[in-house]
């Protein structure tokens, strides 16, 4: 969603927030702005320069570059709009009337509305459409000369998610930060600080981060920061250091950060098992120690995701059910948090979330809290939301993905789901030791299986290109193929803009059949599995129609030899690798495709890389 960065140093501030804007880009956005509290010049009076841009950093870096304020204090932001159209008006910062409040924010006031009417009611004035500028009008009315006190009394009337940077040209040593229910920290530097929402803005200056707690407002002087809760307790907050560097957060070559975190997965692949996965199957998760006496209590699994994370759900579904032998479902988490869940303390509750805030699985994790679930986040981002509020977490270890359209990510999701079905099955003595060296000989080899996908770029990148004519496709498969197809499909559409559906091989004559015709190409998971057999059947129901048919096949399989209109020979392996392989294909196939009908693949439209508002 939002980026927001806050600088209070002894270097000027402009460059600093130009430079972590550039950087926060990958989140999605569609307008930008900094303020910036100037030194004083003598005989003039403190004031602060704001610029905006309704469309991109670069437009706003020509700006700021044509006029540089000059200050050491100051607050940057990329929007995403909720509230409002993407205008120059709409773009933060905001400010309140007498134009000495400057705030940025991430979330949703979700009660704006009432107290708009009641500052409109005392005289306040509001150019804008957004929620957020309830929060600079209602901190000047709290104002008595102490700004933080204001700050707290304005947040306490506020409903909704938030994460603010905030300063006062009447305080220009106080740099404030708060959150709830969406992502802020604080950089810690050698006498500077700084404020933002995603580390990767700020690992350039420092890799000593604060992360701040629900609720929790950070105070930051020269002096350091204080952090404290809204009624002004002080709190003692955790100090992480990130072991990212800077490279990891640049393209590397690549044409594209897409591209770049493709040809990483199999680092995500290996990192996602490193340390966790002994050679006799035995599978420890650090940040998620609970007993075996725990687990074999659960009696039955429910894991929630958005997206990419949902058909990282489904296929985890899949795996514990075969695996573990335990009832599992893959839930929807936006439609999940508005049903009735029957859920309790025999349930083990997974919710699967790259960034770690994705605000309905949040709430969704919540509510299964509530009913007495053992919970554990699958996540990227350590000490975010999800990795607090659940009882334990499994980390991705992927490092920063700058793509919006996640690729590596997946993949480290759905290997830790494996690992975490491998647990629950080992726990129950549904595998025996010899089964469980099998697959951990199996999951070992798929960073080098992975890289020979890698290496067939080109192979794909010609597929891609014939099939870029096409305005619609369909993917199918079934079994684990299913959700794979499902997430093929995704990723097409996503950045290409290109219509794709995902359906079942099963589900196929129930309606989507209808649509088959000669430009309306099928993209079929046909990949060794207990199911290959009846795909093969559909694949001839396809072509019969004369739909192009791109089949993904195992090598030495020609059941579909003169009936595919192309087949893309995949390796033989055990069918949970196969989704893995299968994958790493699909997303180098629509980044090529999107690539070809030059689309930007990074920022695709309307999208975000965190969605942390329902």
């Amino acid at each position: 969603m939002c980026g927001i960065i806050g600088y209070l140093g002894g270097r000027e501030a402009t460059p600093i927030l130009m430079e972590s804007l550039k950087r926060l880009e990958y989140r999605g956005y569609d307008s930008a702005g900094v303020a910036v509290l100037e030194e004083p010049r003598q005989g003039h009076a403190t004031r602060t320069s704001v610029t905006k841009s309704e469309a991109k950093v670069d437009t706003l870096v020509e700006k700021l570059e044509a006029n540089m304020p000059s200050g050491k204090l100051g607050i940057g932001h990329t929007r995403w709009a909720t509230h409002g159209k993407p205008t120059y008006i709409n773009a933060h910062p905001h400010t309140d009337c007498k134009g000495k409040i400057f705030v940025v924010h991430n979330g949703i006031i979700e009660n704006f509305a009432e107290l708009k009417a009641e500052l409109e009611a005392e005289g306040h004035e509001f150019p804008s459409e957004t929620d957020t500028e309830v929060v600079p009008h209602l901190i000047e009315k709290y104002y008595k000369g102490d700004f933080l006190a204001a700050v707290r009394a304005a947040l306490k009337r506020i409903h909704g998610a938030y994460a603010l940077a905030m300063f006062s040209s009447e305080d220009p040593e106080l740099l404030v930060g708060a959150r709830l229910n969406a992502p802020l920290v604080v950089g810690l530097g050698e006498s500077e600080y700084y404020i933002a929402s995603d580390i990767t803005a700020i690992i350039p200056y420092t890799k000593r981060v604060l992360v701040l707690g629900e609720g929790e407002v950070a105070a930051v002087t020269p002096l350091g920061p204080e952090v404290s809760t809204l009624d002004g307790v002080t709190v003692k907050s955790k100090i992480v250091h990130v072991d990212w560097d800077v490279a990891q957060a640049q393209k590397g070559g690549y044409p594209h950060f897409m591209l770049k975190e493709i040809h990483e997965s199999d680092e995500a692949v290996a990192n996602a098992m490193r340390g966790r996965l002994s050679d006799d199957g035995a599978v420890s998760f650090r940040e998620f120690d609970v007993s075996d006496e725990q687990l074999k209590s659960v009696k039955d699994v429910l894991l929630l995701g958005m997206g990419t994370s949902l058909h990282a759900a489904m296929i985890g579904e899949y795996v514990i059910e075969d695996w573990a032998g335990i009832p599992a479902r893959a839930e929807d988490a936006s439609e999940f948090r508005y049903r009735r869940p029957t859920v309790g303390k025999d349930t083990l509750d997974v919710v699967i979330t790259q960034s770690g805030e994705t605000a309905d699985t949040l709430v969704a994790l919540h509510q299964a809290k509530e009913r007495g679930s053992l919970s554990v986040a699958v996540t990227n981002v350590i000490a975010s939301s999800a990795a607090r509020d659940a009882d334990g977490a499994i980390y991705l270890h992927s490092g920063p993905e700058i793509g919006v359209a996640s690729t590596k990510t997946l993949l480290a999701h759905t290997i830790s789901l494996y690992l975490l079905a491998l647990r629950l099955a080992t726990v129950n003595g549904r595998v025996s030791l010899e089964r469980r060296q099998e697959l951990v000989e199996s999951l070992r080899a798929l960073p080098e299986q992975v890289r020979g996908i890698l290496a067939r770029d080109e192979e794909i990148r010609g597929l891609a290109e014939k099939y870029s004519k096409y305005g619609d496709f369909m993917y199918a498969g079934r079994g684990l193929g299913f959700p794979v197809a499902l997430e093929g499909a995704l990723k097409l559409k996503e950045i290409s803009y290109v219509h794709a559906e995902g359906t079942s091989g099963g589900l196929l004559k129930h309606g989507p059949i209808a649509l088959l015709d000669d430009q309306f190409p099928v993209v079929a998971i046909c990949t060794a599995s207990a199911t290959k057999d009846k795909m093969v059947s559909n694949v001839h129901e396809m072509a019969a129609r004369n739909a192009p048919v791109i089949a993904l096949v195992t090598d030495g399989d020609h059941s579909l030899d003169g009936v595919a209109t192309d087949l893309f020979v995949m390796p033989a392996v055990e069918e949970v690798s196969s989704v893995i392989l299968d994958t790493v294909m699909l997303q180098l196939f629509a980044y090529h495709v999107a690539v070809k009908l030059g689309q930007n693949v990074d920022q695709p439209r309307n999208l975000a890389k965190s969605v942390t508002v329902e």
